[in-house]
């Protein structure tokens, strides 16, 4: 693991990064999604493409680096890309997974890989509209101290900052920066994903215009399933194109 410190706006951000395959000729910058962090996503993929130089990076706020202000995810764009410039990555492939997808595609790599990417608003259930109206009452009536009992599971470990930033992500409509995106994709999906369903994949293809899609049995983390078959679509790809 290493350390390298980032300036940005006002602050100082510790960027946690590991590199794998240092000599490879060619980039692949693994994003992991929110509440995870780099070790899962090395842990997945750190024996595959062995062409490619692995750079994985714990997001600000996420596993050993810090975040000190609230962020969006054009914000995690912008840090990253200040990271690759004090580094000396390429863009040659960002893999994202869900929240680390938005990110990768911001960051506008030669190959975007997006593994059950966040990004498309997808209707909150009934039950999660209650438990937001709920709050605000009781939080009227001065009883914000139970925020704990509305917050979602991937919120209640988060302090003041990361709280808002995640406020501010799962809000956030992507539709108009997938349809503007004009490298080549490559979309993977879990077919029973519940935290990003597998109709805001086909839609994320169907607004990337240079897109492929594929489906697997699994959930949000199909990806841990399926690694051999991802990498070699990717590297069959990477071959044909």
């Amino acid at each position: 693991m290493a350390l390298k410190s980032v300036q940005w706006h006002q602050h100082t951000l510790n960027i946690s990064y590991e590199i794998v395959n240092p000599n490879a000729k060619y980039d692949m910058v693994v994003l992991h999604g929110w509440g995870s962090n780099k070790e899962l996503m090395r842990d997945a993929f750190s024996k595959e493409f062995d062409t490619f130089r692995h750079i994985y990076i714990d997001l600000p706020g996420f596993g050993n680096s810090s975040a000190a202000s609230v962020m969006t995810s054009e914000d995690y764009a912008e840090i990253i890309s200040m990271f690759f410039e004090l580094v000396g990555i390429k863009r040659d492939m960002i893999m994202g997974h869900s929240f680390g997808g938005k990110i990768a595609t911001l960051l506008e790599p030669e190959l975007l890989v997006l593994l059950s990417s966040a990004g498309i608003k997808e209707p909150k259930p009934l039950l999660v509209w209650a438990k937001i109206y709920l709050f605000k009452l009781v939080k009227f009536f001065g009883f914000a101290s139970l925020r704990a009992k509305f917050v979602a599971n991937d919120a209640k470990a988060l302090d003041k900052y990361m709280y808002e930033t995640f406020k501010n992500v799962i809000n956030e409509d992507f539709e108009t920066i997938f349809s503007h995106y004009r490298k080549k994709s490559l979309i993977f999906w879990g077919e029973h994903d519940t935290a990003t369903k597998l109709s805001s994949g086909q839609k994320i293809a169907q607004l990337i215009p240079n897109s492929q899609f594929k489906a697997f049995n699994g959930d949000h983390y199909f990806f841990l399933h399926y690694v051999k078959d991802i990498t070699k679509t990717i590297e069959n790809y990477y071959i044909t194109h």
